[in-house]
């Protein structure tokens, strides 16, 4: 698969190409917090307005919880009023697929990282220009890198 990274200068990069990330369900549970696992690997969404990345105001980039994947920069994160953090466009569209959703009596287009197929949230069509559309995240799914230490994201 092929996605964008952070190189050493703390620059986004050409689409390099990266092998998935695969663990069990035990190494993700050592891993992650009861919580972190339940949004990120069953699909579980966080209460409205208690997610730890809502208010988030410094500049940097939001990465996967799961494999540190970089996902949503902090220059498209806006004030959408639903009570989690969202985007209007992820970091780079390829480190983002989108998956049909037909959960809880809706269709929604659910979005997950590319890399380890973390639960992320939902996109939908009413976001803020330029792109019209609003990634709702949960915090839960992701980690803050603050722009000074994007380069720690090199591989």
């Amino acid at each position: 698969m092929r996605v964008r990274l952070y190189n050493n200068t703390g620059e986004l990069s050409a689409p390099v190409e990266v092998s998935p990330v695969e663990k069990t369900d035990a190494e993700w549970k050592r891993l992650l917090t009861p919580q972190q696992y339940q949004v990120a690997r069953n699909k579980g969404t966080e209460r409205p307005f208690c997610g730890t990345l809502l208010d988030n105001k410094k500049d940097g980039v939001y990465v996967c919880i799961c494999c540190r994947l970089p996902l949503f920069s902090s220059g498209h994160k806006f004030e959408s009023g639903t009570g989690w953090p969202s985007f209007f466009s992820p970091v780079a569209e390829e480190n983002v697929k989108t998956d049909r959703d037909a959960s809880h009596g809706m269709i929604r287009d659910e979005i997950v990282c590319a890399r380890c197929d973390c639960h992320l949230g939902h996109v939908f069509p009413d976001g803020p220009k330029p792109s019209r559309l609003r990634f709702c995240v949960n915090s839960e799914s992701l980690d803050f890198v603050d722009e000074a230490k994007l380069s720690s994201l090199a591989e």
